[in-house]
């Protein structure tokens, strides 16, 4: 019996973070912060934040800002706004952390990516640059060195 009440609250819990999940990509560009995030869906930001872990492999931040990340590369690959306005765009208040998680997930600065990503995609649909250009997160990189013979 217990076995069946389990089950039903860890997919009471996964439709949550499914809730969370969701909003953060419709909301991306929005101040969101994870008391909010909780708020919305009546959990404590404590347990959304270990829950969201556990679910995801990352913290809800951590999700919001690749997501900010991701939309802030399809920006600068117009090149019509500069690195500053990219950065208000997607919800980031300050520049200094969004260079700085930009570079962590992208490999180079805004500013650089803006320059040469234009020419990296030149051609290609939309769609297929997305993907193409989609940030590794350095835990999901994989190791060059181990894969040498």
């Amino acid at each position: 019996m217990t076995g069946k009440a389990d089950t039903a609250q860890r997919l009471r819990d996964l439709a949550l973070l499914r809730r969370v999940r969701d909003r953060i990509d419709r909301e991306y560009a929005q101040p969101l912060d994870v008391e909010a995030l909780a708020r919305g869906v009546n959990i404590s930001a404590g347990h959304l934040s270990r829950q969201f872990r556990l679910a995801y492999g990352e913290s809800p931040y951590s999700y919001l800002m690749t997501r900010r990340i991701e939309r802030a590369m399809a920006l600068l690959r117009r090149g019509d706004l500069t690195v500053t306005e990219v950065c208000f765009e997607v919800g980031c208040s300050s520049l200094g952390t969004f260079s700085t998680r930009f570079t962590e997930l992208v490999g180079v600065p805004p500013s650089t990516y803006r320059r040469e990503a234009r020419l990296a995609v030149a051609g290609l649909p939309s769609c297929v640059a997305k993907q193409v250009t989609r940030p590794i997160r350095n835990r999901e990189a994989r190791n060059v060195e181990t894969q040498l013979p």
